[in-house]
């Protein structure tokens, strides 16, 4: 993943930069990070906030952890959670 890529999944997710140069999504929102290096992958679950420093990326989920990747290993984003905050979401079949 590029870091051209990334900055557009974190627009799109309405992530807010902090003066300490991390990226928070919004409230209740989540990302999942699936990476991969020579043929080994491994999914990163419940991410709520991002850090780029060069190629290194670090994620921290909600209680603290952190992961340090590489952010070209990056392959594919999850976003879960609302994407409109209170908005009214009415799914098939149930309501």
């Amino acid at each position: 993943m590029t870091g051209e890529h990334l900055e557009a999944i974190l627009k799109l997710a309405g992530a807010k930069t902090e003066k300490d140069g991390w990226s928070t999504l919004p409230e209740g929102n989540a990302m999942t990070l699936h990476v991969a290096h020579d043929g080994a992958s491994m999914t990163v679950s419940r991410i709520d906030a991002l850090k780029q420093d060069g190629e290194l990326l670090y994620a921290r989920n909600p209680r603290r952890e952190l992961f340090c990747l590489v952010r070209s290993d990056v392959f594919a984003v999850a976003l879960e959670g609302e994407s409109n905050v209170g908005k009214v979401v009415r799914r098939a079949g149930f309501g």
